[in-house]
């Protein structure tokens, strides 16, 4: 297994609205992308907001930090990124996709083919000068100690990233869920489906019974600084 660490990267925020939080009020989240070092590179998993038009900016208010800062705050360049991970293709997750031509891009198979069916993300942030895809049908393993997992839900076609570290498994799970405390939430309703309790309980993604095979130690977000881990160490 390779050496496998891992740096979070403030992208900026967006203000969801109130139509779409389920609440009175609208929320701020942000955007974070993962740059993770390996001994065959350096992988980056999403890339920050794109550029969706003045409808689109009006909506969701976004507040931009440039992907090049970002990666310089970290020490590295865009032309020290080997492979791009996209989780799935909507505007925010695959806005600096467009600076880094000629790098493969890992992406499921039917994401890419739903964004380019239109309708559904934005075209320019797809097919740029340089796109490279690497489309991925299920899991993979990219690299030693790294690995593709569709996590649909969000998209059809949502993938996470597993990374197996010296002291453990840790799952960048981009949109799979919004937050840490929904994930925590359907992590309990399959303990307790798996521990017997009696219905009704509360439905949990499928692909939950996939992650668990990883014992993940710690699993991270696209639009939740917060982190899960598990209860029991």
């Amino acid at each position: 297994m390779g050496n496998v660490s891992l740096r979070r990267l403030d992208l900026g925020y967006f203000v969801r609205p109130a139509s779409e939080t389920g609440g009175p009020q609208p929320r701020v989240e942000p955007v974070l992308a993962y740059l993770v070092r390996h001994d065959n590179g350096l992988i980056l998993f999403d890339t920050g907001i794109g550029d969706a038009g003045p409808e689109t900016e009006a909506h969701y208010r976004p507040r931009r930090r440039a992907l090049r800062e970002a990666l310089s705050g970290a020490g590295v360049g865009l032309d020290d990124i080997a492979l791009v991970a996209n989780c799935h293709l909507h505007f925010d997750h695959c806005g600096g996709n467009p600076l880094l031509g000629g790098r493969p891009v890992l992406v499921q198979d039917v994401e890419l083919a739903t964004a380019r069916a239109g309708d559904y993300t934005v075209d320019a942030l797809i097919d740029f000068p340089g796109a490279v895809y690497e489309e991925v049908t299920g899991e993979a393993e990219i690299w030693p100690g790294v690995r593709i997992v569709p996590t649909p839900g969000h998209t059809d076609g949502h993938q996470s990233l597993v990374l197996r570290q010296s002291d453990g498994t840790v799952v960048l799970a981009g949109q799979a869920h919004d937050f840490a405390s929904h994930f925590a939430s359907d992590q309990l309703a399959r303990q307790a489906a798996l521990d017997g309790v009696e219905p009704p309980l509360p439905p949990y993604r499928p692909w939950l019974d996939r992650l668990a095979d990883f014992d993940p130690r710690r699993v991270l977000f696209a639009h939740d600084c917060s982190v899960w881990e598990p209860a029991r160490s």
